[in-house]
């Protein structure tokens, strides 16, 4: 039999000696963690496990009593032991001269254990049941098992039960349990070599110490010996499976190297994603450019709706919307981009006026867009229709100098009242005071849509019953307009007010931001007098009004700069499309 013993470092190295030495034919024997440090396997070829099986069985029977008188009496005169590790060593031995006859492997060895510890159980499972159960506390039952332990002579009684003695001595002190039990201790000396009993005690043994109190230590020589098949294995799969485990584990330069790795396939994916979204929209470019080019119709719609002022984003998407008939020339393209802004455009002409619905109205909006004379034309038409005692004036200006002193001047010739507040507990009291009255309109400080005062503002008017109306200047630039929006808050607004439309050159970028947002035209205003210059204008009228504008002939586009405003690096996307695209 030629049996190697191979060393590595985790146990694939190991066996992969073991498969350049033998092939992979191998007969594993063992695997443990060698002292040295490392994985030690204990290997053969197969062609040596026919001369194992080369005694015959008789033989073996014969030689195996010889061997064991032979370690007996050197084992007697090196070490004395006690009953107890002397059966424990008995069961080993036995158990030993098993795996040396059968000539097992690693796996029929662990097999072979574990039928035996399942035999063990099994007995004690039957014994336990058979038991007669004892009254009273844990140490009570320990004497009263004590206290039944009667010794008897060894030739009388061959088949000795160990169990009283081994758990008085197992869940017991040394000092308390000696006497007791010296009777099993003496019959464990006079006892035959029988090993059959030994495997009762064992799972006794388990359950004695599992019934003794939590608060007990269990002592020292309760260990299960060294010596014992099932704690060897128990050992070996468990060093063997923490080595695979410290072999496996990536120590701390592969995870610098491998997170160094997925940050660079993030940046690159990045950068793909980039790079595909330009050549997209470049060649989306290309293709709508191309597309004017081809077709007079939509060109000469672009440039309108260019110097209307709207914005390259909507024109871009009406005129991928544009029908087959329309792009032909079979229809008027500009009566087509009228009906459709129309469509699109969202006007309260058909509605209860803003007058008549009564309520709590706050006005709000940049500096100079004309917010308090709006509230004078509003106050000034309701004292018309429905009388003067039933309307509220509120002021929050006390940043601008004499501020008030406007709004009190509109309410002297109405004849109402005009109430200042400074802050929001003032204005709570204030909208007390005024329930009674069927309409209240709050005039507010004019702040920059930058400023950080425009939230604690919107935060002073967020009062349920209160409902926010944003006044814009229809004159500024689109860019303004879209910045004036966003820091009101318009989507959480009642509505809008177009003030100051007799200024504007281009009505086109305050329609195209109040399409984008889906936000409802109120009311315009087109002058200073009070009330006369307050007007409910329907979409109609008002893309009329956008589409006409004439512009100076500097800043009139030419046909072949169309294309410029359509080659923009990139195009913001628009939270609205017009229903009708």
């Amino acid at each position: 039999m030629n049996v190697k013993r191979f060393i590595g470092r985790t146990s694939r190295e190991a066996m992969q000696k073991v498969k350049l030495e033998f092939g992979n034919d191998a007969v594993v024997l063992s695997t443990k963690p060698a002292p040295e440090g490392g994985i030690e396997v204990l290997a053969m070829a197969t062609d040596s496990v026919p001369s194992m099986d080369s005694y015959p069985p008789a033989e073996r029977e014969e030689r195996a009593p010889a061997r064991k008188a032979e370690v007996a009496p050197a084992a007697a005169q090196a070490q004395p032991q006690s009953p107890a590790r002397s059966a424990m060593a008995n069961l080993a031995s036995t158990v030993q001269d098993d795996v040396k006859q059968l000539a097992m492997s690693t796996l029929s060895f662990q097999d072979y254990v574990r039928e035996r510890m399942l035999k063990r159980r099994q007995v004690a499972l039957k014994a336990a049941r058979t038991e007669p159960a004892l009254a009273g506390s844990p140490e009570d039952q320990l004497s009263q098992r004590l206290g039944n332990v009667k010794p008897q002579p060894a030739v009388q009684s061959p088949n000795v039960d160990l169990s009283a003695g081994l758990n008085a001595w197992l869940s017991s002190p040394p000092a308390a349990a000696q006497a007791p039990a010296r009777p099993a201790v003496q019959a464990v000396r006079a006892a035959p070599q029988d090993t059959s009993h030994v495997a009762q005690v064992l799972p006794l043994r388990a359950e004695s110490r599992d019934e003794a109190p939590p608060a007990r230590p269990a002592p020292a020589r309760a260990v299960r010996p060294a010596s014992d098949p099932a704690e060897l294995m128990l050992k070996s799969v468990t060093g063997r499976s923490a080595a695979a485990a410290d072999s496996a584990r990536p120590d701390a330069a592969t995870m610098a190297a491998l997170k160094a790795s997925q940050d660079a396939n993030a940046f690159m994916l990045t950068e793909l994603r980039a790079m595909r979204a330009m050549m997209k929209e470049r060649f989306e470019t290309i293709a709508f450019i191309e597309k004017l080019r081809r077709t007079p119709a939509q060109a000469g719609l672009a440039q309108k709706l260019l110097d209307g002022g709207f914005s390259a984003v909507l024109i871009r998407k009406m005129l991928d919307a544009m029908p087959a008939d329309v792009s032909s020339g079979a229809q008027d393209e500009n009566v087509w981009a009228a009906q459709v802004l129309q469509r699109n455009l969202n006007t309260a002409d058909k509605e209860l006026a803003i007058e008549d619905q009564g309520g709590i109205f706050a006005l709000i909006g940049s500096t100079g867009v004309g917010k308090t004379t709006s509230t004078a034309k509003l106050a000034a038409m309701f004292a018309a229709k429905h009388g003067a005692q039933n309307l509220g004036l509120i002021t929050l200006d006390a940043y601008r100098v004499g501020a008030h002193d406007q709004l009190r001047a509109y309410g002297r010739i109405l004849g109402v009242p005009v109430h200042m507040a400074h802050d929001r507990a003032a204005l709570e009291d204030l909208l007390e005071l005024l329930s009674a009255k069927k309409m209240v309109l709050i005039d507010t400080a004019g702040m920059a849509q930058r400023d950080g005062r425009t939230k604690d503002l919107l935060e002073m008017l967020a009062h349920p019953a209160i409902r926010k109306v944003l006044v814009i200047n229809a004159s500024s630039q689109g860019d303004a307009i879209e910045d004036v929006m966003a820091a009101y808050q318009v989507n959480a607004c009642a509505g809008v007010i177009l003030s100051k439309l007799d200024e504007a050159v281009k009505l086109g970028p305050a329609l195209d931001a109040l399409i984008r947002h889906k936000s409802k035209v109120l009311g315009v205003a087109n002058g200073q007098r009070v009330p006369e210059d307050w007007h409910r204008l329907s979409s109609q009228a008002l893309v009329h009004r956008a589409l006409r504008a004439s512009l100076n002939p500097a800043y009139r586009l030419d046909p072949n700069e169309v294309s410029l405003v359509f080659s923009t690096p990139a195009m913001p996307d628009v939270t609205a499309t017009p229903s009708a695209l």
